[in-house]
C-alpha cells in the first residue's frame, strides 16, 4: 500500500543539493537580499521500565532502551523565489506507533516556490487547504506524527487582487513514504468589499479534490471483502470526490463563517459497523461505501467589553484517507476541525474528545467579558452527540483571569465534564466518566529577571480510574533558566478500587526537569513519569501509552 518516496533516491538528493551548491556560500550576505534560514528539532528519550504504571512490554523497556527523532530544515528566499529542504531521522522512535521501534532517516521534504507575474509555481512537498481543511488538507503536526504533505506540483493565477485559483496534483506523503492513490483539487477563492465607507465584506470561494485508488489498492479491498456475505457487498469505485463551498462574511464586529461539503460515495473502513462473515463468525469492523456530508458554521461578535462566539458542525460518513486500511493519524486528506475547547492543563485536557468523522452534531459557545481593567471572565460551553442523539461529550468551562502588571497573573476557574469512555477509548460497557475539576495558575514576577509559577487542579470522578490530583512549580530566571518540578497523583476511591483493582498500584507520577535558553537556541532535560491516555495537538488526538524515562529535547532557529 505504501512505497517508498521518489525524494529518497540519489538523483533527487542531488538535483536539491545541486540548487544549494549553486547559490552563494551558508550565512553569507546575497544580492537583492536573498537569505538563508533554517531550524532544528530533535527529541531523545531514554526508557526507564516502570511495569506498576504500565510502561512495559515495548521494544525500548525492553531491549532498545533508547528512541528518538530528528528534523533539519534550510529555507532559501530571495524576491519572489522560495526554496528548501529538510532532512528527517527516527532511531528506534516510537513516535509513530507508540508501541513499537521505526528507524529510518532521508530527505523528509522539499519544495520549491517561484512567482511569476500573476501565476505561481510550486513543486516538491506541498503544505495547503482547502476552506478549513473539511475536504483536503495537507498538513504537519510532528507531536503526533501527523506528516501528509502533497509530493506534486500546484499552480496559482492571481485573476485580479481580490481573485485568485489555484489547481494541484501529486500523492499524499506521510513520514519518508508515499502512497500510492493520485491526488487532484483545486479551489476559486475571492473577495468583495462593501461600497466606501462600508464595514461589510465577503471572501466566498470553492474546492474540489479528485482521488484515483491504482491496481493494487483495489485488490487489496477485494481481497479483503471476497469473506463478507453478499448482503454486505460493497460497490468498489476507482475514483472518489469531494466539494466544498465557503465563505466568510464580515459586518461591523461581526464575523460569520459557513461551510458545506459533500463527498461521494467512497470506500472507507467503519470501525463500529457489524460484519457476519462466510465462516459465520461475526466482528466489528467492515468496509462500506457511503457518500458523506459535513457542515460547519461559527459566528462571533464582540463589542466593547464583551465577547461572543458559536459554532455548530455536523458531520456524516465523513472518514477521508489516502488508504482505506489506515488507521489513527495515517493518512489523513482532509481536517475536520473539533468542536471542543482545546484544553491546555493537564488534568482539564486529561479526557479530550476525538473528532468523530462517520457521526456527529455538534455544537460549541464561549462569551468572554473585561470586568475590569485588569479582570477578565471566559465561560466556554461544547455539547456534542451522535446523529442518533446519544451523547458523546459535554463541557462547562469558567476561566477568571486577574492581572497586575510587572506584579502577578492569576488564572483560576473550574471544569465540567461528561465523557463517552465506550466511544471515545474503546472501553465498552463501561459509564459516561463525569468530572468536576477546579484549577489555579499563579505567576508571580519576583523581580526584572525571576519568576515563580505555581500550577495546581484536582479531577473528582467515581469513574474510569477515579480522582486525580496534579500539582507543578516552575521557577524562571530570565532569560536563560527555567526549573521545573511536577506531580500527578492517582486518588481513586474505594468505590473505584473496587471495580478496578489494577490501581492500587499507581501512585506518585513524578517528573522534573531543566529548561536553558541561548538566544534561539532552546535545550531542556526532563525525567518524565506520565500517565497513559489521550494526547492533542492542533485539534489532532491519539492515544499514548504510559511513559517513564528521560528525554532530551532541542529546538534551534537559525
Amino acid at each position: 500500500m505504501i512505497i517508498r518516496s521518489f525524494v529518497s533516491s540519489k538523483y533527487s538528493l542531488f538535483l536539491i543539493l545541486g540548487l544549494f551548491i549553486s547559490l552563494p556560500a551558508f550565512g553569507q550576505e546575497v544580492e537583492e537580499k536573498g537569505r538563508f534560514s533554517g531550524s532544528f528539532q530533535a527529541t531523545a528519550n531514554w526508557f526507564i521500565k516502570d511495569s506498576a504504571i504500565g510502561a512495559a512490554n515495548t521494544p525500548q523497556y525492553e531491549d532498545k532502551k533508547y528512541g528518538g527523532e530528528a528534523w533539519l530544515n534550510v529555507n532559501y528566499t530571495k524576491g519572489t523565489l522560495d526554496m528548501g529542504v529538510r532532512f528527517d531521522m527516527f532511531n528506534n522512535s516510537n513516535l509513530l506507533n507508540p508501541t513499537g521501534a521505526f528507524t529510518a532517516q532521508g530527505i523528509g521534504a522539499w519544495w520549491v516556490h517561484k512567482k511569476l507575474g500573476k501565476i505561481n509555481l510550486s513543486g516538491g512537498y506541498i503544505y495547503d487547504q482547502i476552506g478549513s481543511g473539511i475536504i483536503y488538507r495537507a498538513f504537519e503536526d510532528r507531536p503526533l506524527a501527523i506528516d501528509n504533505a502533497l509530493y506534486g506540483v500546484r499552480v496559482g493565477y492571481d485573476i485580479n487582487p481580490d481573485w485568485n485559483i489555484k489547481v494541484f496534483a501529486g500523492k499524499v506523503k506521510n513520514q519518508l513514504n508515499l502512497f500510492n492513490p493520485i491526488m487532484k483539487g483545486g479551489q476559486l477563492n475571492g473577495f468583495i468589499k462593501g461600497k466606501e465607507g462600508s464595514d461589510f465584506s465577503m471572501a466566498p470561494g470553492i474546492g474540489f479534490v479528485n482521488q484515483t485508488l491504482d491496481d493494487e489498492t483495489i485488490q487489496n479491498i477485494v481481497a479483503s471483502v471476497a469473506t463478507y456475505l453478499p448482503s454486505e457487498g460493497i460497490q468498489l469505485y476507482n475514483n472518489n470526490y469531494a466539494y466544498s463551498v465557503f465563505n466568510t462574511l464580515t459586518w461591523k464586529g461581526v464575523t460569520l463563517y459557513t461551510e458545506g461539503a459533500y463527498k461521494w460515495h467512497d470506500v472507507y473502513r467503519d470501525p463500529f459497523a457489524k460484519l457476519n462473515l462466510w465462516s459465520g463468525e461475526k466482528t466489528i469492523g467492515r468496509f462500506v461505501d457511503n457518500a458523506g456530508t459535513c457542515f460547519l458554521g461559527s459566528l462571533s461578535w464582540s463589542w466593547s467589553k464583551f465577547g461572543i462566539s458559536l459554532e455548530t458542525k455536523r458531520t456524516e460518513n465523513f472518514r477521508y484517507r489516502s488508504d482505506p486500511f489506515a488507521t489513527g493519524n495515517l493518512a489523513f486528506l482532509n481536517f475536520i476541525p473539533p468542536m471542543a475547547r482545546q484544553n491546555t492543563y493537564r488534568l482539564t485536557a486529561f479526557y479530550s474528545p476525538v473528532t468523530q468523522e462517520l457521526s456527529e452534531q455538534a455544537f460549541q459557545g464561549e462569551i468572554t467579558y473585561a470586568l475590569k481593567k485588569n479582570i477578565g471572565l471566559l465561560i466556554n460551553g461544547s455539547y456534542i452527540d451522535d446523529l442518533k442523539g446519544d451523547p458523546l461529550y459535554r463541557e462547562i468551562f469558567t476561566e477568571v483571569t486577574i492581572k497586575k502588571a510587572k506584579k502577578y497573573n492569576i488564572v483560576t476557574g473550574i471544569q465540567y465534564q461528561r465523557y463517552n469512555i465506550d466511544i471515545y477509548l474503546t472501553k465498552p460497557g463501561e459509564p459516561d466518566v463525569n468530572t468536576i475539576t477546579p484549577y489555579f495558575d499563579v505567576l508571580w514576577k519576583i523581580d526584572k529577571k525571576k519568576s515563580l509559577r505555581v500550577e495546581g487542579q484536582f479531577m473528582f470522578t467515581e469513574q474510569d480510574r477515579g480522582n486525580w490530583a496534579f500539582a507543578l512549580v516552575e521557577y524562571g530566571i530570565a532569560p536563560k533558566w527555567f526549573f521545573t518540578v511536577s506531580d500527578m497523583l492517582n486518588l481513586a476511591s474505594d468505590n473505584v478500587l473496587l471495580k478496578r483493582p489494577d490501581l492500587k498500584s499507581l501512585g506518585h507520577f513524578l517528573s522534573g526537569g531543566i529548561t536553558y535558553t541561548e538566544k534561539s537556541n532552546r535545550f531542556a532535560l526532563n525525567f518524565v513519569k506520565q500517565v497513559d491516555g489521550i494526547v492533542c495537538s492542533g485539534g489532532v488526538c491519539r492515544y499514548e501509552p504510559a511513559f517513564s524515562g528521560v528525554r532530551f529535547n532541542i529546538l534551534s532557529n537559525f
